[in-house]
């Protein structure tokens, strides 16, 4: 089993990959979309904190002593009985606090863009049966047609839209769409915003929609309205990579590039979305992402 230093999140959080890097890491994770998808299989749950980085294989031959002197020794704490009262015997009297074996974002070089894709426990095959009101992706992440076509069968294009979205915080420093401090329902209208018209038989259905936009699909006067694609590239990906200088930003070419693959993936009907191994096929993938994913596989 390989062993993996942490998992996306942890190590992005406020931080920017390089852009040879953030391709590598979108590039490992379509390939490990694309082969799940291969087996038959759904993953049902593609976002940051289950996409992990795998541990260099020279990590095995660490004995304990030298893993110590490496990364340092397990610290632990002492626990204790919220009444005060003594512990029961099946208790143990301290606790290990993990490990973190992870670098800042901004750290991470080819040789350690190495994706291991985790957490199968929402995964189900393709002759299943999951619904769309059964979808536990985080709501940030989660598909349209689980919300508007709850009754419907889920299929490989949801997880194409997660993977949009995952790539996008791969990417850059805000996500394209947030959960945070948010409902369902204002989720729905940050699609929008920035996506454009949802399917009319979704509008019409969506009662809630009267909070957010007039008859006219026109947002609501006083309302935030989050920016069309393009803009919240240029100001959640670019700016971002701008002041961090170091990092480097994406040219016009390769920004139109990956627009336009966004926008097919994060297309609302779930049959209009390109499968994962079109996604492989697309200009970005195959001019820029798939070249650096290489890279990072030949580099020790």
């Amino acid at each position: 089993m390989a062993l993996a230093w942490c998992n996306l999140r942890e190590i992005s959080f406020s931080r920017l990959f390089p852009l040879e890097v953030a391709r590598a890491l979108s590039g490992g994770l379509t390939l490990a979309i694309a082969y799940t998808h291969s087996q038959g299989y759904i993953h049902g749950d593609v976002h940051l904190r289950n996409v992990l980085v795998k541990l260099p294989s020279s990590i095995d031959r660490f004995s304990i002593g030298q893993l110590y002197k490496e990364y340092g020794e397990p610290e632990t704490v002492t626990i204790t009985a919220c009444n005060g009262k003594p512990l029961p015997p099946n208790v143990p009297a301290k606790a290990v606090i993990p490990l973190y074996l992870g670098k800042d974002a901004e750290e991470f070089s080819l040789s350690d863009a190495r994706v291991l894709l985790g957490d199968f426990g929402e995964a189900f095959g393709f002759n299943e049966v999951r619904r769309g009101e059964d979808c536990h992706t985080p709501l940030a992440m989660r598909p349209p047609e689980a919300r508007f076509e709850p009754q419907a069968p889920l299929s490989y294009s949801a997880d194409i839209w997660s993977l949009a979205t995952t790539i996008w915080e791969i990417l850059g420093m805000k996500a394209i769409f947030s959960s945070e401090f948010a409902t369902a329902d204002e989720v729905v209208s940050q699609q929008i915003d920035v996506l454009g018209s949802m399917p009319v038989g979704w509008w019409n259905r969506w009662e809630e929609r009267s909070q957010f936009f007039n008859e006219d699909g026109r947002p609501k006067e006083g309302r935030y309205v989050w920016p069309p694609i393009n803009q919240a590239f240029e100001e959640g990906v670019q700016e971002y990579r701008r002041k961090r200088g170091r990092v480097g930003e994406f040219d016009r070419e390769e920004t139109a590039a990956i627009l336009d693959l966004m926008r097919r993936m994060l297309a609302f009907r779930p049959e209009e979305r390109p499968t994962a191994e079109e996604v492989l096929e697309s200009e970005w993938m195959v001019k820029w992402v798939l070249p650096d994913l290489n890279k990072s596989l030949e580099s020790k």
